[in-house]
């Protein structure tokens, strides 16, 4: 791939990882309740989970993709309505007061661990966005897989930056989206964001 569709999708990537989520309202939850001994398993885990959902998804899709013109076209396309449509979600959404989950203040690093893995690995709609988004980056004439590979490790990278910033900006991070304010940016901005990544995935297949 060219240098300005990486840098494209490194840009895409930073702001979507922004948006508040379960992994995201985990990773605040246990950096208040136990400190900086969070941080490390937090992150970790966070790469890990990101790391073991985009495998799930990747399964198969390389291949697929490489060998066949016509899946390559369906899932860019099923990809595209599938942005468009978690977009419109965002931008018609409610503001409610965020749902931070509680954490326990004690417990093991290696329990931390494993229930911010299960929540951020084990997510469907995660699952299924990789699926959506990946490929709308991707140049056919190329080498598939070791595109997808260069674009989940880059995402990866993004998802524990991220989830570094909030663990270590935890409280600050949790009055923000309490605020009513702060969560009809979030929705207005990830809706706009979304939306143009499906319009643009759409666009691309008349080309």
């Amino acid at each position: 791939m060219s240098l300005e569709t990486w840098l494209a999708f490194l840009g895409a990537s930073a702001l979507l990882v922004m948006l508040p989520g379960p992994t995201i309202l985990t990773v605040i939850s246990y950096s208040i309740a136990q400190g900086r001994r969070a941080r490390l398993p937090l992150v970790l885990a966070v790469a890990l989970g990101d790391s073991t959902a985009l495998l799930l998804s990747l399964l198969g899709l390389g291949a697929l993709l490489a060998t066949s013109a016509f899946w390559f076209t369906v899932v860019k396309i099923v990809g595209g309505l599938y942005l468009l449509y978690l977009g419109f979600k965002l931008l018609r959404a409610g503001v409610s007061p965020a749902a931070l989950p509680t954490a326990a203040a004690s417990g093991s690093r290696w329990k931390l661990f494993a229930n911010t893995y299960l929540v951020t690995a084990l997510n469907p709609k995660g699952i299924i966005f990789f699926v959506a988004f990946l490929p709308q980056f991707i140049d056919p004439t190329g080498d598939v897989t070791r595109q997808l590979w260069i674009l989940s490790a880059t995402f990866v990278a993004c998802a524990g930056i991220n989830a570094t910033a909030y663990a270590i900006f935890a409280g600050s991070a949790r009055r923000l989206l309490a605020s009513p304010r702060a969560q009809r940016g979030f929705n207005l901005g990830g809706g706009a964001l979304l939306s143009a990544a499906g319009i643009w995935a759409l666009l691309a297949r008349r080309v």
